[in-house]
């Protein structure tokens, strides 16, 4: 009789379990219903115009990191400048910056006359810093290069080396004044060329600890001086100067301050960071650590730094970050070239340019794991498309995004690019969890909002970009002699920010991105369903929107990403 009486008890948990389980998939499938607010009236932040950026390092093929050679011919003096796949993806974005340095930056030769020494490769020696010799960059290489970025249309971010001259101090860093001989022989030939360098960057990661090897805040400002003169005289009548850019490393406040303070307020034009937020490639957690909002939040702290110092200073220089791989180490396969990335490198792009990043250099346009090309294919990779839609739709103007909902969504929002109104990323890190998601505006200040004490001195008012919520405010408006009943309003006779005044069938423009097979892993980006691939003419292909009902709520399915261009939302700061 206990048996049986345990068995029933059994029998009754199981079917409670299930009923749960039901009940969550239920739910997910049904979608958490949420609201992103954003305030159209004023921006919070710029970024530049060609914000995305991508990186173009030096490492040789015999490069390997945990047994793994993943760069292949790569490098900047053996990567295949004729193949049509790179000159379309670089054209794509007409134009890509691209930032040309990494680790042997500073071991870099250039074979200008005045070297006096035959420009050779770099070979592995595991004794030297970063386990190479010197290398050297012949000119007729450089002559090809130019050629590249002449007819891709890039622009050009050059990484000079810093390390010549240098002698050891007691402290175990670097000191005395850069020999600039080389650097200033190469820059005179590319002027006389008349090749265009958007600007000349001094050193790779020499800043605060440094990594291999570091140089002190004082003598890299006097550095950077040298560099500014040496473009002044040589650019004196070209009415383009290349920008000055430092230090090209990883964060640290005091040396930071002091490098600004001592270049301010104009002999430094770019201040470069550079970040590796996540770890060692070989970490075998990098996918938990990319969806978890935690981690990502992590990066805050630094944005948020560097741009209180740059604004407390009195400088006109502005940040950029100068090479950003998420994983050191040269990335890891199926992870940082995978559709997992564009979690980190996306969020990464809206996080940074709420705190004014001008630039934000990928680590890299090709090689490594973490290229947004196939290193030896050259197809792109999933995090290609995702740059080239920011690209393409996100504007200039940063603006406010409230989310109230489930931290595992991420909200950004930018006045559109070339089109009127807003575009919205929304990032769901939730694998489970569908959630719909309804824009709002923050409203004008309600009268009297700022005298009684509102913390914000405006009201939050969830005025509903659909087109429902204009009809409805249009009947209302009719129906009870001009006024507007309900809180979902703010001021009777001005419409809020974000009010749609959009006639029946307003639509938006929706881009989903979703792995092929639901695989995180999977290298293959699904845009709106659909693969996306090269032509067999290695053409880029079209990225097409899906004109959804405007008055239909944003779906966001799991593990997936949302570009949503809403063109009706009536944002003053992006008119």
């Amino acid at each position: 009789m206990a048996a049986a009486g345990l068995r029933l008890l059994g029998a009754v948990w199981l079917l409670v379990a299930l009923l749960l389980r039901l009940g969550a998939t239920a739910a997910a499938e049904a979608g958490q219903a949420t609201v992103a607010a954003v305030d159209g009236r004023r921006a919070i932040a710029a970024t530049g115009e060609d914000f995305v950026c991508a990186t173009l390092d030096w490492w040789p093929p015999d490069k390997c990191d945990y047994g793994t050679c993943a760069w292949g011919r790569a490098g900047l003096l053996n990567l295949d400048l004729s193949n049509k796949v790179l000159l379309n993806a670089v054209r794509a974005f007409s134009p890509l910056k691209l930032r040309l340095g990494g680790s042997l930056q500073d071991k870099v030769l250039y074979g200008t006359a005045d070297l006096r020494r035959p420009c050779m490769p770099f070979v592995k020696n595991e004794s030297e810093m970063f386990g190479f010799t010197h290398g050297c960059l012949p000119l007729r290489r450089w002559d090809e290069l130019n050629a590249f970025f002449q007819k891709s249309g890039a622009k050009i971010v050059f990484g000079l080396n810093a390390m010549n001259g240098r002698v050891p101090l007691p402290d175990g860093s670097m000191g005395g004044p850069w020999d600039y001989t080389n650097a200033a022989s190469l820059i005179q030939y590319t002027a006389y060329k008349g090749y265009h360098i958007h600007g000349w960057e001094l050193g790779n990661e020499l800043s605060g600890t440094g990594v291999g090897t570091r140089i002190g805040a004082g003598q890299y400002a006097a550095d950077v001086i040298t560099l500014k003169t040496i473009g002044d005289d040589i650019y004196q009548s070209n009415p383009s100067k290349p920008l000055v850019l430092a230090p090209g490393g990883f964060f640290d406040p005091s040396w930071f301050k002091e490098l600004i303070v001592k270049t301010k307020p104009n002999l430094l034009n770019v201040i470069t960071h550079h970040i590796y937020n996540l770890g060692p490639g070989r970490d075998t957690n990098l996918i938990e650590k990319i969806l978890n909002p935690s981690v990502l939040d992590g990066m805050i702290s630094t944005f948020s730094n560097l741009q209180g110092i740059l604004k407390s200073t009195g400088t006109s220089t502005v940040a950029w970050v100068g090479e950003a791989g998420g994983a050191y180490n040269s990335g890891r396969h199926l992870v940082t070239d995978a559709f997992v990335f564009s979690f980190w490198f996306l969020d990464q792009l809206g996080m940074s340019a709420k705190y004014d990043t001008k630039s934000y250099c990928r680590q890299s346009l090709i090689g490594g794991n973490y290229g947004l090309l196939n290193t030896t294919t050259f197809q792109p990779n999933p995090d290609y498309y995702s740059a080239l839609l920011w690209h393409r739709l996100m504007g200039t103007k940063v603006l406010a995004t409230t989310f109230n909902g489930t931290n595992k969504i991420r909200a950004y929002a930018h006045c559109a690019r070339d089109s009127p109104g807003i575009t919205l990323l929304l990032i769901n890190l939730s694998g489970n969890t569908k959630t719909e998601v309804s824009v709002t505006a923050q409203a004008a200040p309600a009268a009297g909002a700022h005298k009684h004490g509102a913390r914000t001195g405006y009201t939050t008012a969830q005025v509903s970009v659909t087109n429902q919520a204009a009809a409805a405010a249009a009947a209302g408006e009719h129906k009870h002699g001009g006024r507007r009943h309900g809180r979902k309003f703010g001021h009777a006779h001005a419409p809020a920010p974000g009010f749609a005044a959009a006639a029946d069938g307003a639509t938006r423009d929706e881009y989903h991105l979703t792995p092929k097979g639901g695989d995180l892993r999977s290298q293959v980006m699904l845009l709106n369903g659909r693969a996306l691939a090269t032509g067999a003419d290695g053409s880029i292909p079209r990225l097409e929107a899906v004109k959804v009902d405007a008055a239909q709520p944003i779906a966001v399915a799991p593990h997936s990403i949302v570009f949503a261009r809403i063109s009706h939302f009536h944002a003053p700061a992006c008119s």
